[in-house]
């Protein structure tokens, strides 16, 4: 990009938001601030944007989301897991009433069938919780989505470039 390419929106909005760090880092006067934001909106090309943040540090990296990367990770797994009881529960209630219908009909209690589709399901959600591979799961999921979104946002920002 040279200094008479137009500036975009995204420009000025980029801009506006290393002032506003800037002055909440006390790197700036309000007095400063005012002035340079003022300029940042009136400006045209990217040369009038670039000495209004020139002096300024590059902003800081942002810390890594990997806490809250588990944290979500671990709350997704659990409702996952919360979801699968519940289907559990709901497919155990609908067998015991089949169960329990055939045993009026019949006249006396038949052998109770539904423990072994719900004992196996229950036996194999027991062993899902107790391996914890959901909440591994779920983090290679979450990260995924976050490269991906990651990807997104280059390209996106490329795009913004002459030529791109």
């Amino acid at each position: 990009m040279t200094d008479s390419t137009r500036a975009s929106d995204r420009d000025r909005e980029r801009s506006a938001e290393r002032l506003r760090v800037a002055l909440d880092e006390g790197r700036l006067t309000l007095t400063e601030y005012d002035e340079r934001l003022r300029q940042a909106y009136a400006a045209v090309t990217l040369g009038e944007l670039a000495p209004i943040t020139s002096d300024l540090p590059a902003p800081a990296p942002e810390p890594s989301a990997e806490p809250a990367l588990d944290e979500q990770a671990k709350e997704v797994a659990k409702r996952k897991r919360d979801k699968e009881w519940r289907e559990w529960a709901s497919v155990t209630v609908v067998l015991v009433g089949i169960w329990l219908f055939t045993s009026i009909a019949s006249g006396g209690l038949n052998f109770f069938w539904p423990l072994i589709p719900s004992g196996i399901w229950a036996l194999v959600l027991v062993a899902g919780m107790i391996s914890g591979d959901d909440v591994a799961e779920q983090r290679k999921k979450l990260e995924k989505k976050q490269r991906k979104l990651e990807r997104k946002k280059r390209r996106d920002d490329a795009e913004e470039l002459p030529g791109g």
